[in-house]
């Protein structure tokens, strides 16, 4: 039986256009993803660089005017429809499962976040969740199991117990390893809200 629900957040309740940020960086002139740009994008997701840090490397390395790559960055990010919350608060009301939030994310994608929802939808959506856990903040990112893990012990959480909802098949995957449940949920084809018709809870 299901007693734990771990939420994604990018794809699952707010919409992406995942392949934006690499179309406006081209505008600007960076048309090439490099291993030393993947490299500097984990260590920025993870926490283990400043956003300081993280835009002035573009800015050195392409002379990116800092509002332009800060500007192009967050432009994977677009709307969050009033259904998923209004689903999330339901299940809250149930008090029929624990929830948390796990999401790969960063200083500039969360705070773009809480200015474009206002304070009052962002703190709706957080104050559902027992953890809001975000890369950045705990130094772990997703598909890797330690991510996993980390969740499961610090919340005393039964992997058996416990559905992961993801839009990426490799972090499905990775946490299906270790014995949790998932779904893989496919955007534009599934809704978060169709979680009890796509999902097996008993």
């Amino acid at each position: 039986m299901i007693k734990n629900i771990i939420f994604d957040f990018g794809d699952i309740f707010i919409n992406l256009d995942k392949p934006a940020t690499y179309r406006e960086m081209a505008i600007l002139g960076v048309t090439k993803i490099t291993e030393e740009m993947i490299e500097v994008y984990h260590k920025y997701e993870t926490g283990l660089m400043s956003t300081n840090d993280f835009v002035n490397f573009f800015h050195d390395k392409f002379g990116l005017e800092k509002q332009d790559l800060i500007n192009a960055w967050n432009a994977v990010l677009l709307d969050f429809p009033k259904k998923r919350l209004d689903f999330l608060k339901e299940l809250v009301a149930s008090k029929k499962y624990r929830l948390f939030l796990l999401s790969n994310t960063n200083d500039l994608h969360i705070s773009w976040i809480q200015n474009s929802l206002g304070e009052t939808f962002f703190n709706e959506f957080k104050n559902c969740f027992e953890q809001f856990y975000l890369s950045h903040e705990i130094n772990l990112r997703k598909p890797d199991t330690e991510i996993y893990e980390f969740v499961l012990n610090e919340n005393n959480l039964i992997a058996d117990e416990t559905l992961f909802v993801d839009d990426l098949k490799e972090n499905t995957d990775s946490a299906n390893k270790l014995g949790i449940h998932t779904w893989n949920l496919i955007p534009g084809e599934e809704e978060v809200v169709e979680l009890f018709t796509k999902n097996k809870m008993d």
